[in-house]
């Protein structure tokens, strides 16, 4: 288990949580403190998961809670935008930001995915597919994890 701060997953969302705090500081007011607050608590709560996930030894459950953080964030990003809150170009940065913490996250969870899915029996079965392997374990599926 890596540590979770040395996680480039990890260090992508505490970039997009610190990029969050600095375009929402010229907010109007009103949407500051409701809009503002909850995609910076949005983002906070995703860098949790991502901690939750790297300590735990079923990630899954985790992961897929990130993915739906992730899509949270998105769709408030885009209010933001809608409400000329923010300009074209920090839109596009933050984007930029959530879209490579997405494409991290969703490699993890597809990663783990196949990592669980096949395992082998004491008659070299394996289990996905009820087919007999040389080495009991399906082919193309590693137990190595990206993260």
């Amino acid at each position: 288990m890596a540590l979770y701060d040395k996680l480039p997953v990890y260090k992508a969302c505490y970039d997009l949580l610190l990029r969050l705090y600095e375009v929402s500081k010229n907010m109007e007011r009103d949407y500051k403190f409701t809009l503002g607050e909850n995609i910076k608590n949005e983002a906070m709560q995703l860098i949790i998961l991502i901690y939750k996930a790297n300590t735990r030894r079923d990630k899954l459950e985790h992961l897929q809670i990130a993915k739906e953080k992730v899509e949270v964030i998105r769709l408030l990003l885009r209010v933001y935008n809608d409400l000329k809150q923010i300009s074209l170009k920090q839109f596009v940065s933050v984007s930029e930001k959530l879209e490579s913490v997405s494409k991290q996250i969703n490699a993890w969870h597809a990663s783990q995915r196949g990592g669980t899915k096949s395992t082998k029996t004491k008659n070299n079965t394996n289990t996905t597919t009820g087919r007999k392997t040389a080495s009991g374990v399906k082919a193309g599926v590693s137990d190595n994890t990206l993260f």
